[in-house]
């Protein structure tokens, strides 16, 4: 597109545990199920039900950083950094994602404590490591045997520089001004993209990043973790108010879009990006 730079690949974030606070690596190997490294643990509560930012939106401050080997180093406001261990494949215990169920290695150790007193609620953490574990997508999205690990529903998301812009210039023009403009990290991608128009990625439906072809799957439909500041963990009504009114798919306030890869490669700061259908 004339006066446009040419499509790229801007920034690849991972959360190696759901809902915390993750990091913005230069590259990422792609797997059939996600990133790599990409939310493989998990906070449950007593009943071994999923814990997020929905809930809990101090998570938003705990940063999880992946050590070499798989380990993870926790650092949070007011405790010391704690390194956990990958623990060792054995017994696991069914935990609840959604309406999914899916077995997951328990963390033994300091971990469970260190949540506990962080949070103030009853938590463990939890591994999922054995691909015969990983979830099925929903098959009305996707095709007999994909997966995908403690993501909400899809392996990857995907948003553009252009449509935050977009939708900062309609907050502006809100009730709510002063909440604006907010930062991509409120939308919690795995990728995002520069060089596209804004809204574009509404049509897309196959994309190719670097050397790895993506399945567009389906719009994201956004929660109330977007209207939570991830650096202060403080709540407003941006950006949903205005999803409301101006990006309503149905029932769903819509910002990004789902992907699904189909193949495997490592994608890179600066990749070209690719609309192939």
């Amino acid at each position: 597109m004339d006066g446009m730079p040419t499509p790229a690949l801007r920034s690849i974030h991972l959360y190696p545990v759901k809902s915390l606070a993750g990091s913005g690596p230069g590259e990422a190997a792609v797997e059939p199920w996600g990133l790599a490294g990409d939310r493989r643990w998990l906070l449950v509560d007593a009943e071994h039900r999923q814990l997020t930012q929905r809930q809990l939106p101090a998570m938003a401050l705990a940063r999880a950083q992946e050590l070499p080997g798989g380990a993870l180093r926790l650092t949070a406001p007011g405790r010391q950094p704690l390194t956990v261990e990958v623990p060792a494949c054995g017994e696991t215990f069914p935990v609840e994602v959604w309406k999914d169920r899916v077995e997951a290695v328990p963390v033994e150790g300091a971990a469970a404590e260190w949540f506990r007193a962080y949070l103030g609620v009853e938590c463990r953490l939890v591994h999922l490591d054995a691909p015969d574990e990983r979830r099925p997508i929903d098959p009305e999205y996707s095709e007999p045997g994909d997966t995908v690990g403690f993501a909400d529903g899809f392996p990857l998301l995907l948003t553009t520089s252009s449509s935050l812009d977009a939708l900062n210039s309609l907050i502006a023009q809100g009730d709510h001004a002063d909440e604006g403009p907010l930062p991509m990290n409120r939308f919690r991608p795995n990728v995002v993209v520069d060089g596209t128009a804004p809204w574009a990625e509404d049509d897309w439906r196959r994309i190719r990043i670097g050397e790895v072809v993506f399945e567009v799957a389906k719009p994201s439909a956004r929660c109330v973790v977007t209207t939570t500041d991830q650096h202060t963990a403080e709540r407003g009504k941006e950006p949903l108010r205005t999803l409301a009114r101006h990006r309503r798919f149905g029932d769903r306030l819509v910002f990004g879009q789902n992907l699904i890869p189909r193949g495997t490669g490592t994608i890179r700061i600066g990749d070209p990006f690719e609309i192939l259908d």
